[in-house]
């Protein structure tokens, strides 16, 4: 099976958040469906890099989104946010852009490069009109303490209740995320030896919503483990 049908992708909004490689999904999910001749639109509600070696656009108009997507099948947009190199939420409505693109794969928050994540209040930002939100783990921080593994380590050794200074494992992750209950399904990233693995699938046992575990690679291939 692949990717996108594993995570059940559709037509219209999907929401991606939490840590560990929403970016590489975002890429992966976009070659692979702008592949198979749709448009695809890569976007954020928050703030987010221009991917290298796909097509960029900043504060587009939507007739010159429309027309990015028509001639290249796979776009980034987003407004620029002056100074930092970054593309923040493009200045129309969101819901417009399920007119512009076959598929909208939108980024809700950031994790700052870690695997793990807790969130604010005020985040995730995931639009209304989305299919599902699809939260990424990295297999990565396991065993690593918190506080260098997790994006907000206070608030996420809060809700796994332990120190910062705790190694993380699948059984904190999972109270993280059952108490934050933010996610329709989890993408177990970063699952690339028999260590990770294993605990990917622990923390898979642990939730009772649909679970993918794989890989993504650097160079945007993947592989799926079941």
């Amino acid at each position: 099976m692949e990717l996108e049908q594993a995570l059940e992708i559709c037509r219209g909004i999907t929401a991606v958040i939490g840590g560990g490689g929403k970016t590489s999904l975002l890429r992966v999910l976009g070659k692979r469906l702008a592949g198979q001749g749709h448009t695809v639109l890569l976007c954020t509600t928050t703030k987010i890099y221009p991917f290298p070696g796909l097509v960029n656009l900043e504060t587009p108009s939507e007739e010159e989104l429309k027309n990015a997507l028509t001639a290249h099948g796979l776009v980034v947009a987003g407004t620029q946010l002056s100074g930092t190199g970054k593309l923040t939420a493009l200045n129309f409505p969101i819901n417009r852009l399920v007119d512009l693109a076959d598929y909208v794969l939108v980024e809700g928050d950031g994790s700052a490069g870690r695997p793990l994540k807790a969130h604010t209040p005020h985040e995730p930002v995931i639009p209304a009109r989305a299919n599902q939100t699809i939260l990424v783990v990295g297999a990565s921080g396991f065993g690593q303490p918190i506080l260098q593994a997790a994006h907000r380590p206070e608030l996420y050794a809060d809700l796994a209740g332990v120190s910062v200074t705790a190694p993380a494992t699948p059984e904190m992750a999972a109270a993280v995320l059952l108490a934050e209950g933010l996610h329709d399904r989890v993408y177990i990233n970063q699952a690339d030896t028999a260590w990770r693995l294993s605990g990917a699938q622990t923390l898979k046992g642990l939730l009772s919503c649909p679970v993918t575990v794989g890989a993504l690679e650097q160079e945007g291939g993947h592989v799926l483990c079941w």
